[in-house]
Formats: C-alpha cells, sequence, structure tokens
C-alpha cells in the first residue's frame, strides 16, 4: 500500500491532467449532452405573438379570459455514477499503463467534466462483489476522494460480476442519473465472454437494458492490444489473472495467433452486437493509446442523436 505522501502526489497529479483536458477539449461536448435531462413548471404568464400555441395553459385562459402559457425551466441538476471494474483483468497492461489506471483517469476526467457542470458524482467499485460505494456528492474534495478510491482501494476478491454491479446501482440510485460503466468484460474463465451455463442464469445484456432504461447508461470498454493479438515471441505462458489458470502458447505458430486473433475478434463483435440490442452506447478505449478525441466525438454525437 503506497504511503499518503505518494497516494495524494498520485492523485494530485491526475487531477492536473484531467483538469487540463477537461477545460481543454470535453467542457462543451459535456454540457452539450449532459446539460438537464427533465423539465419542471416555473410559471405561467400571458401569451405574446410568436409562442408556441402548445404551451398554452387553458385552465388559466378559461379563467382570465386571454390566452396564458406554461413556462418550464430545465432541470439544471443531474447526478453521474462511474462504476469501475476492479477485477485482476484490469491489473494487465503491455505498456507503461494498466487497465485500471486508464479507468481511473477517464473516471477522473468525467467526474471533473461533472464538477464543472455543478453535477453530483458517485463511485460503484466492484469485482464479483461490490468493493465499495460512495453516494453523489458534489464538490472538488468529494471527486479527489472518488480519484483517490479508484486509484488505491485494494479489491477483496479476483472476479467480476457486472450483472450484480449493475443491481445494486438500480437498488440504489433512485432519481434517473447518468451511468458510466468502465470494464474490460473479461468474466469468463478464459478471458471471453461467459456462456449462459457460466452465468447461472444471469443475463448479462438484458441487465444492461434494465439499467439503460432506468438511468442513462453507457459502456467504456477498457482494453489492451495483446488482448486482441499475439507477438511472435516463442512459447510463452499465459495465468488468467481472475482464476489462475495457466495456459503455454506458442506465439512463433502463426496458425495460432491467427486463432488467437480470430477468437478475440468474434468475443468483441458478439459484445457490440449484444451492446446494441441492449440499446446501451458503447466506447472503446485501449491503453497506451488517445482517447480525449474519441470521447468528445461520443458525447457529440449523443448529442446529435438527442437534438
Amino acid at each position: 500500500m503506497p504511503s499518503t505522501s505518494e497516494m495524494l502526489r498520485k492523485v494530485r497529479q491526475i487531477e492536473i491532467r484531467t483538469n487540463r483536458l477537461v477545460t481543454d477539449s470535453l467542457t462543451g461536448a459535456y454540457h452539450s449532452v449532459f446539460k438537464g435531462r427533465g423539465m419542471d413548471f416555473e410559471e405561467v404568464r400571458e401569451y405574446a405573438p410568436g409562442d408556441d400555441v402548445r404551451a398554452i395553459d387553458w385552465n388559466v385562459t378559461a379563467k382570465m379570459d386571454r390566452p396564458f402559457i406554461k413556462q418550464f425551466r430545465e432541470e439544471r441538476e443531474l447526478t453521474i455514477v462511474l462504476m469501475v471494474d476492479l477485477s485482476a483483468s484490469g491489473a494487465f497492461g503491455s505498456l507503461d499503463e494498466s487497465k485500471r489506471e486508464l479507468a481511473a483517469e477517464i473516471a477522473s476526467v468525467l467526474a471533473f467534466s461533472a464538477t464543472k457542470n455543478n453535477d453530483k458524482v458517485g463511485l460503484l467499485l466492484f469485482t464479483d462483489e461490490v468493493e465499495q460505494y460512495i453516494p453523489p456528492r458534489k464538490g472538488r474534495q468529494h471527486v479527489l476522494r472518488v480519484i483517490r478510491e479508484i486509484l488505491f482501494h485494494e479489491p477483496r476478491h479476483t472476479g467480476t460480476n457486472v450483472v450484480k454491479a449493475l443491481d445494486t446501482v438500480n437498488h440504489m440510485i433512485k432519481r434517473k442519473a447518468i451511468v458510466f460503466l468502465l470494464t474490460d468484460f473479461l468474466q469468463g474463465p478464459d478471458g471471453r465472454l461467459p456462456t449462459p451455463e457460466e452465468r447461472q442464469g444471469d443475463d448479462l445484456f438484458r441487465a444492461l437494458g434494465i439499467t439503460n432504461r432506468r438511468h442513462d447508461l453507457t459502456t467504456i470498454l477498457i482494453s489492451d492490444r495483446r488482448e486482441v493479438e499475439l507477438p511472435d515471441i516463442g512459447i510463452i505462458s499465459l495465468e488468467d489473472a481472475e482464476t489462475g489458470q495457466l495456459v503455454d502458447i506458442d506465439t512463433s505458430s502463426a496458425k495460432v495467433r491467427q486463432l488467437y486473433a480470430k477468437q478475440n475478434r468474434e468475443r468483441i463483435a458478439g459484445l457490440h452486437r449484444g451492446l446494441r440490442q441492449a440499446g446501451v452506447g458503447a466506447l472503446p478505449v485501449t491503453t497506451g493509446e488517445p482517447y480525449v478525441n474519441n470521447l468528445r466525438r461520443y458525447f457529440e454525437s449523443r448529442s446529435q442523436r438527442r437534438h
């Protein structure tokens, strides 16, 4: 466990970097797509030429014998919930950055974007159990606590259960929220999506769809390029971080490398297909690669669809 000073230094580094990214690239895009999801009635006023006739309040109009319209104001405050997968597979990273570190940075960008928008931020950390839940609140100090927990929470478990985490969010968050699920979706015994038998009746995509209907769910799919393709470096032993299972692979075989890549392409294609069918937005990100432009474009496309 790092010392308190090391933790504070790491959190501060994340804050400086992500604050710059938010200010330079994302504030407008975030505000555009998440600028309030409801309308609250404010008052009635007398009709003026050019007003939308659909807003006429016919009860008041009948009483006053002249037309009045209803005025509404946008419900400004939003709740953002960050669901971060801390299972053992997140420790993997073939470059200088692990998937967990990338998840922490993206979660920080989203949290600071929310703070600049005066929104609340909550956090749920999960493995195959819910490890920690921090209720949504506002403010910089709260966001710094969220970042610290993502970076330094020591998981008690190694596996992944996305369904249980989604069920917890649905139970804990009563009002409609913006939910970001940051995960690699590697939850089968060999790093693939589990079969129905392995899920023991839990339907992953059904759970994603339910959460998306109750809230507004976006999945951020975190990967490393070595999970999709193997380098030609001879015989290697791969260990499933979540199960401890060891497998020897001869990467010098072109057939082995092609089969590995094919299986992973099929896994990813199946994941995206299931997410589309569930109506859930998906943003793929990869360790060691820039993500800010992709995040901004995703926000902008969401804003265009919304309008």
